[in-house]
């Protein structure tokens, strides 16, 4: 395993000559067996070895267990130690993230922070790089994404990146080196954990070495997407003027939508495939789309630009319902009709122009009105224990193009219902429901 580890490092120029690397370390297999690698090739790489350790404090005994058994093990190998002990819950509350994406969050700056001037190594191996590439895989990724985890991002190095597992752990048991486990590997309550414990087991069915044959699968990936990579470079060094891009129509499609991703991603924009599929059309036929907000890309004769254009500001347009009347606002009818629970079964398919909505009409609060959208509307939404922002929800689940039209009901005690979004759990209709409110949304 030395030397596979050895010529990677070579091969990847991962290290220098006089450099100090930090190796992040868990206490785990992967990252005990990094640290000794590391210790045992700083003779023969002319570097320096230390040591991190992250308690993320989520297992109480089991991560200072954790801890101390990082602190002796550096101490017998006379490696610098330092152990950071960071709130993850605070984070993953205080963001609204998952705890394991919280945990990632707070790791990472803490390596940061702990190998400035440095090189900081992490455990990443064969296996956690084919994981990876499912996980993107069934996210929805491009070729980038199917070349796994970098080899080199910053000043982070992943020197066991073609090493599997089972090399690591029988390289340890060769040495009687022991290490701890972390509990939480064990489960399947994160998505990487399912990928690990079924899906991969399930691929190994079909071929029991497919840990071993995906490094050389990546590995090809990674070098055919470095080879786009640098045409992408070249391509935008020659197009790219600040927020522009200037003749990219000359390329083939592959290199002009690489050459938008990376104009949206240096300005902090997120992008879609069908994103970069309609960026790409504007830019050979000309045409404006909203990215975020009131970001736009814009094209003209092989000139496509980010540009940040103000959106007129709208006033709110109200107006009372009338149950059983065509109450029309903004050019959509919008339609209240009181049902009883006999009547409830005989709902029919509506219009494919017409979506509508069913609440508990005795739960409704004095004057009901339909309204065009406010800045800072919130809604409570059915099943949901928390309330939102109709911003992020509109963000989330409704195209650019239609949400300048959206509109809300709202009583007395404020919103009911947010089009095309759902509606507010007070209202709910439930198995006491004994008259039910239909809203329809007709548009001509």
């Amino acid at each position: 395993m030395l030397t596979k580890v050895y010529d990677f490092i070579l091969k990847n120029s991962l290290l220098s000559r006089g450099d100090t690397v930090v190796c992040g370390l868990s206490g785990g297999a992967d990252s005990v067996a990094l640290l000794l690698s590391l210790f045992a090739l700083k003779e023969k790489l002319d570097i320096n070895v230390e040591a991190i350790h992250v308690n993320h404090c989520l297992r109480g005994k089991e991560s200072d267990r954790d801890e101390d058994f990082c602190r002796d093990l550096c101490k017998s190998l006379e490696i610098p130690f330092n152990a950071v002990s960071c709130d993850v819950n605070a984070l993953s509350a205080s963001e609204g993230i998952s705890v394991e994406e919280a945990a990632r969050k707070l790791r990472y700056r803490i390596f940061a922070e702990s190998s400035v001037g440095k090189k900081l190594a992490t455990a990443h191996n064969a296996n956690d790089n084919l994981e990876t590439v499912i996980l993107n895989l069934s996210r929805g990724t491009g070729v980038k994404g199917l070349s796994g985890i970098p080899v080199i991002r910053g000043n982070i190095i992943r020197p066991l990146l073609t090493v599997t597992r089972r090399e690591i752990e029988e390289h340890l048991a060769s040495l009687s080196q022991s290490y701890v486990t972390d509990s939480t590997n064990l489960s399947d309550d994160y998505t990487r954990n399912k990928i690990r414990h079924k899906i991969v087991p399930l691929l190994a069915e079909i071929n029991s070495s497919v840990n071993e044959t995906s490094v050389n699968t990546i590995s090809n990936i990674r070098e055919e997407n470095e080879f786009i990579e640098r045409i992408v470079s070249q391509a935008e060094n020659k197009c790219r003027k600040c927020n522009k891009l200037i003749g990219l129509g000359e390329y083939d499609p592959v290199i002009r939508k690489r050459c938008i991703s990376r104009l949206l991603a240096d300005n902090q924009l997120p992008y879609s495939f069908r994103r970069l599929e309609e960026a790409d059309d504007i830019l050979l036929n000309g045409g404006k789309i909203n990215i975020s907000g009131h970001f736009f890309l814009e094209a003209v004769n092989d000139i496509i630009e980010l540009k940040i254009i103000e959106k007129p500001v709208k006033g709110v347009i109200s107006a009372d319902i009338v149950i059983g009347t065509d109450n029309i606002i903004n050019n959509c009818n919008v339609k209240c009709e009181i049902i009883e629970c006999d009547n409830l079964k005989k709902f029919e398919a509506v219009h494919k122009k017409s979506t509508f909505y069913v609440a508990d009409y005795d739960k409704i609060r004095g004057r009901l009105i339909v309204r065009t959208r406010r800045f800072g509307d919130k809604i409570k939404l059915k099943g949901r224990d928390f309330t939102s922002s109709v911003k992020k929800l509109i963000n989330e689940k409704i195209p650019a193009e239609e949400r300048s039209d959206l509109l809300f009901l709202e009583d007395e005690c404020g919103t009911v219902l947010a089009e095309k979004i759902g509606i507010a759990d007070r209202i709910a209709p439930d198995d006491n429901t004994v008259r039910f409110l239909k809203i329809s949304f007709i548009r001509s």
